[in-house]
């Protein structure tokens, strides 16, 4: 399916209406609310916080994710907030001296490589986007915390609430985050399963940029935008502005205990800097204006066995299931891959039979894709964080050798550029990398499930009755 077709579930509707209960309102529960909505289901979102919106900072949206926002008709919503921010490249550099070590371009090239942009925004500005689309079709109760899960009836499991109330549904979807709930009943462990302590922790800063312009220490990075990533031995960090350019996005890595996995948790900024204190000056500029700083303890975790209680009618999604490294920019991408791949799954189903079969074929679709973005993300935190010596040496080497590459092909074919790197594969600067970016970015979930369901359709169809859920359209 092209990027220009319409959504699919723009034309088609489950003949099977299920009540589908959503546990979190983040960006993976408004993607799936509004996929599955969208898809004719009768949706409610539990939240357990009081108010809705996102904490944060800046997020990267790779050309995987803006394909799916594009199709979900926030294209003109999404330029409106980042077209002047859009990276014209994503480039490495030491951490002392801020020498460029490494350079792929972004703006241009990606569009051509791979049918779809890269941006960079606000967190909190993805999150409108995906509630304006997601609001018309559910019921969002807030202050609503879930305590527990009961599987008396395996055709309608339900969730008890804080308050005693009991609510039951078709089908559960857990997109509740990294300490989910809905998980531990999933699992039948209360822990986090299977996750390894990295020993990072990662900072979140960002800083209005109206006093860049008088200062020539950093007058650069909004003149031109791009991605910097600073490396340096057991640390790095990312910088982008957001919001047309008036702020500047910071996410910092270093060794460090932390307190939470929350993004929302108050950081040190005098350990912040500390951590930082032998980098570019550059850098000490910036970390200097920060008036304050989220943090966030990092874990690796390895991949579930599976996401579907044995009920076969409670399922997982998002960081609740597959909790990504800050490494490869992918996290919200692969949350919101997971929402449209359950979503166009749902809009065939003509029958509850079909439930069980349909949340297997979701895990199928989308386990070996998430399990591959996990590990490439860790690869890239070996490469960022290596120690100065002969295997830092050999990669800066081999980051320059791509770079010459490109900048080369860059300044033959400004107008028309569309060159991609040709031998540069298993390349340190994986941004130069041309089979790895091919298997990020040429992902799209809809023709993942047109080719499952070409295989299928006559087994699930078998399920139920008979009806050609294709055919019914609006």
């Amino acid at each position: 399916m092209n990027i220009d077709q319409p959504d699919m579930l723009n034309v088609r509707k489950a003949q099977k209406q299920l009540n589908i209960l959503v546990v979190g309102c983040g960006l993976g529960g408004l993607a799936a609310a509004y996929a599955l909505g969208r898809a004719g289901h009768f949706i409610t979102v539990i939240e357990s916080s009081t108010s809705i919106g996102e904490v944060g900072a800046g997020i990267q949206i790779g050309p995987n994710l803006s394909r799916i926002l594009i199709r979900w008709g926030l294209e003109q919503r999404l330029k409106s907030v980042s077209e002047r921010d859009k990276p014209t490249w994503f480039t490495f550099h030491r951490y002392d001296t801020g020498e460029v070590l490494g350079m792929s371009r972004l703006e241009g090239k990606l569009d051509r490589d791979h049918g779809a942009p890269w941006h960079v925004v606000h967190r909190a500005d993805l999150y409108e986007m995906l509630l304006s689309k997601a609001s018309p079709y559910m019921n969002l109760r807030m202050n609503s915390r879930v305590t527990s899960l009961n599987f008396d009836d395996t055709s309608r499991p339900s969730l008890t609430l804080q308050t005693g109330e009991v609510i039951s549904a078709d089908l559960i979807v857990g997109a509740d985050g990294i300490n989910s709930v809905v998980r531990s009943h999933v699992t039948g462990q209360t822990k986090i399963p299977l996750s390894v302590p990295t020993g990072d922790l990662a900072y979140r800063v960002v800083i209005p940029t109206r006093t860049f312009t008088d200062d020539p220490q950093l007058r650069f990075l909004v003149e031109e935008p791009r991605i910097r990533c600073w490396i340096g031995p057991g640390r790095h960090i990312v910088g982008y502005c957001i919001r047309n350019r008036t702020e500047y996005n910071l996410v910092l890595v270093k060794p460090g205990d932390g307190h939470s996995y929350s993004w929302t948790a108050e950081g040190d900024l005098k350990e912040m800097r500390n951590g930082f204190n032998e980098w570019d000056p550059c850098v000490q500029k910036l970390l200097s204006k920060a008036d304050s700083v989220l943090e966030s303890r990092l874990l690796i975790c390895k991949p579930l066995e599976t996401w579907i209680h044995g009920s076969g009618r409670v399922v997982l999604l998002g960081d609740s299931c597959h909790p990504m490294l800050p490494y490869r920019a992918q996290g919200s991408a692969m949350a919101i891959e997971d929402a449209a791949v359950l979503g166009n799954l749902f809009s065939r189903i003509s029958d509850t039979s079909q439930i069980t079969p349909l949340l297997d074929a979701y895990e199928s679709l989308r386990h070996a894709r998430v399990t591959a973005t996990q590990e490439a993300s860790a690869r890239n935190r070996t490469v960022y964080h290596l120690p100065d010596g002969l295997e830092q040496i050999q990669r800066d080497a081999a980051m320059k050798i791509a770079m010459e590459e490109e900048v080369s092909s860059y300044e033959r074919f400004k107008d028309g550029y569309s060159p991609s790197i040709s031998d540069q594969n298993d390349n340190p600067n994986a941004w130069s990398d041309k089979n790895k970016n091919k298997e990020q970015f040429d992902y799209d979930p809809d023709n993942a499930v047109e080719e499952w369901w070409a295989l299928n359709r006559d087994n699930i169809r078998s399920l139920g009755n008979e009806k050609d859920a294709s055919q019914v359209l609006i």
